[in-house]
């Protein structure tokens, strides 16, 4: 049995019920006789995956608009309690996210948050109905050395030490990590929306569409809607979609109020049409999400629901991508498809870009910092030795 084009058959009844929860289409009675259909369901496993996905703010919003029976009350007592906590920390972040805010605009340095509490607001109306671990700010690349020297001076320690040759972590990175010791909070500083080699809209262009939130009355930028969509498709793709909130994501941003022709012009121009026909597939097939007509295009490709299917790998299981090393299986199956995401000039770029020299060729042969253009011709000697010694011989 198939299921609007993808199989759910095979999908533990624990995640058939989230789903059914997730769509907005979804009366109390349909959600109720599935309650019932799935009477075997296992509530510790639902909990599990329900924490995984991050969809817990959501499902406590959802589940007290309607009147069901048949759901524990341990379930519903560990779901409010969850909700409470996530509320106090969004909180926290969102105080924290003006602070920040303030002190780089006081510096004359440009920034726009690109997830947090302002996305919450945006998609959900509420900072509470969605989660957020850290902050991440996205500033032009010529900032960052002052950037670093506010965080520093406001008490946020660097976590990241960036092994770079040639300066390729301009590129090979997207971001940096800091962390506030005593107030215990991650903050990312990204100087592009995505690693490279990609394309992708300058920060200057993304300045120009800024929108301004309405979450405080301190000034808060946030990327406009259209740049906000195509950063959300490109974010949930490049992480197999494995948190079903990045398709909640997806599912509340496509019903805004949207200039498509931006939107398909930004798609195009940085070589996204097919991600974002994935992303539009699975929300209409999973969420039941209604697109308009413009998007319905997008879909139909049959690029995009090979990548929509092919995206099920991480969605049927409780796949997380943070945590490393990832079992073989997974990790292999990530490397193809990320490639398989990219477009034919995304993908020549990064053949190419695996002929530039990498830290580790330093590690193997280091040379002075005057001679490191020497790595170009040596990249694939340094290479078979570092495969010879690893195979041990």
């Amino acid at each position: 049995m198939r299921h609007d084009g993808i199989d759910l058959e095979l999908l533990p009844s624990e995640l058939k019920l989230l789903l059914s929860f997730m769509r907005s289409d979804y009366s109390e009675k349909e959600i109720q006789a599935d309650l019932e259909q799935h009477a075997d369901v296992n509530w510790d496993h639902f909990l599990q995956l329900s924490r995984h996905h991050r969809l817990v703010p959501f499902l406590n919003h959802r589940i007290k608009q309607l009147s069901l029976t048949g759901i524990p009350p341990y379930v519903m007592q560990s779901i409010t309690h969850e909700y409470r906590k996530n509320t106090l920390h969004m909180l926290q972040l969102s105080g924290e996210m003006t602070d920040v805010s303030k002190q780089l605009n006081g510096r004359g340095i440009r920034s726009i948050m690109l997830k947090g509490p302002v996305v919450a607001v945006d998609l959900y109306g509420s900072l509470s109905h969605r989660t957020s671990s850290d902050l991440d700010v996205l500033v032009h690349l010529d900032d960052l050395d002052r950037v670093q020297m506010v965080l520093e001076g406001i008490g946020y320690v660097k976590e990241d030490n960036l092994l770079s040759v040639l300066n390729d972590w301009k590129w090979r990175h997207h971001h940096v990590a800091y962390y506030h010791p005593a107030k215990r909070v991650k903050l990312e500083i990204h100087w592009r929306l995505n690693p490279g080699p990609s394309k992708e809209p300058a920060f200057n262009e993304l300045w120009e569409r800024r929108r301004l939130s309405t979450i405080s009355t301190d000034p808060v930028h946030l990327l406009g809607r259209e740049d906000l969509f195509l950063f959300l498709v490109s974010h949930g793709a490049r992480h197999g979609w494995s948190r079903l909130r990045w398709l909640l994501d997806i599912n509340q941003i496509s019903q805004q109020e949207l200039d498509m022709d931006l939107f398909k012009r930004l798609l195009q121009n940085n070589h996204f049409l097919h991600t974002a026909g994935q992303a539009l597939y699975l929300t209409s097939e999973l969420l039941h999400t209604p697109l308009s007509d413009s998007m319905k295009e997008l879909t139909e490709g049959s690029r995009s629901r090979k990548l929509a299917h092919d995206a099920m790998f991480y969605i049927g299981q409780m796949i997380n991508l943070h945590s490393e090393p990832l079992p073989v299986e997974v990790a292999n199956y990530h490397k193809k498809h990320l490639f398989a995401l990219m477009s034919m000039q995304q993908k020549a770029l990064f053949l190419l870009s695996c002929l530039f020299p990498y830290p580790m060729d330093t590690q193997t042969l280091p040379l002075p910092k005057s001679l490191h253009v020497l790595y170009f011709p040596l990249r694939p000697f340094l290479w078979a030795w570092r495969k010879t010694r690893r195979h041990g011989y």
